[in-house]
């Protein structure tokens, strides 16, 4: 019987042997032959084979190997459950193992993919990470926790008052967490235009997982959280393709009447000049208290901030240049004194 009981387990370590080594060649094999094709596919699954044979540890490969050779071994049924419940806790390791590159390699690739088009795509890819890595091994310790007799029903149960006192006190952060991934869907801003948030207003530098930074006028760094950018209403300045621009000048009021006449047709032969513009209206709008007003509306085609200063700034100039040449003055804030006859004119203080 004991002859008989050394030849079994002399068996069973020959079958964990072969198993062993013909695992650590199968591994070996896939690493030389998809390291090679996805040098030339450079296709997702090669990589992703790859990757999971690298991810492989041998500690993983000798276990296995163990448990096929423990199949021709005399053990007692209740050693023999509890080897079973030990191989399997391993096995689901390896399937976390895994899943977890399997995940990280899916969001390596689609950032590669996206990462010249859209730069804030990382952190919608960083919250969508997140959550499916959260799922999945939630997954693996539910059925962890089932493999060692523990009942989930129950469990779950249990876990909903806790889960709701969690849930409040991480509101906050899930708040931020998932406007984060609303703001990168949605895009109400990418990085890199100009937004006014409420009182805040600044360049977008940077959208992260709980909040967003701006760079304001003056150079300053503003960290907003992205809940309160959500709850706020948002003037993103980069998305208008067209820009409508208002301003007013005033004349003298000594200035003849044909020279007023034919100002709304310099205005409009200045603006016109420019570049991607195109004029609305241009009218003698009022008899103010020092000048005689004229009021132009155009639009500018094109809609970022530095090209509208620079066309208003081209538009003043030769404005300037146009009145100097025609002898019309532009007015500014003056003020008359009419003396009637015989009335001296008011005293003036004594010099030192």
């Amino acid at each position: 019987m004991s002859q008989n009981s050394g030849v079994v387990w002399v068996e069973g370590g020959f079958w964990a042997l072969l198993t062993f080594f013909l695992l650590l060649f199968v591994r070996g094999r896939l690493r030389s032959i998809f390291k090679n094709r996805y040098q030339r596919t450079k296709a997702l699954g090669d990589r992703l084979v790859k990757r999971l044979s690298d991810k492989t540890h041998w500690l993983f490969l000798l276990v296995i190997a163990l448990y096929a050779g423990s199949q021709k071994w005399p053990i007692p049924d209740d050693l023999a459950d509890q080897w079973m419940q030990v191989t399997f806790l391993l096995g689901l390791v390896l399937v976390g193992v895994w899943g977890h590159n399997a995940i990280l390699l899916w969001a390596e690739q689609a950032y590669e993919k996206k990462k010249d088009k859209d730069q804030s795509f990382a952190t919608a890819l960083g919250v969508i990470k997140f959550i499916i890595l959260l799922g999945f091994y939630v997954v693996l310790a539910l059925v962890a926790l089932e493999n060692v007799g523990v009942d989930i029903a129950a469990l779950v149960a249990g876990l909903g008052i806790g889960g709701i006192a969690i849930a409040l006190a991480v509101q906050k952060i899930l708040g931020d967490l998932f406007a984060s991934l609303t703001i990168v869907m949605d895009k109400p801003f990418v990085i890199g235009d100009f937004i006014i948030a409420g009182t805040d207003m600044g360049t977008v530098q940077h959208i992260g997982l709980k909040s967003t930074q701006l760079k304001s006028i003056d150079g300053e760094r503003l960290i907003i959280p992205n809940s309160d950018l959500l709850d706020s209403r948002i003037r993103n300045f980069r998305k208008i393709p067209e820009r409508r621009q208002l301003f007013l000048i005033g004349v003298t009021y000594d200035t003849p009447a044909d020279k007023l006449e034919r100002i709304p047709g310099m205005i409009k032969e200045i603006i016109e000049a420019q570049p991607d513009t195109r004029v609305d209206r241009i009218h003698f709008k009022q008899f103010g208290p020092y000048s005689l007003d004229f009021e132009t509306v155009y639009w500018l085609l094109r809609g970022d901030f530095e090209f509208k200063m620079d066309t208003q700034q081209a538009i003043n100039l030769a404005l300037c240049r146009k009145f100097q040449a025609e002898g019309i003055e532009f007015a500014f804030p003056t003020q008359t004194i009419q003396l009637e006859p015989g009335e001296n004119p008011p005293p003036r203080p004594d010099r030192v």
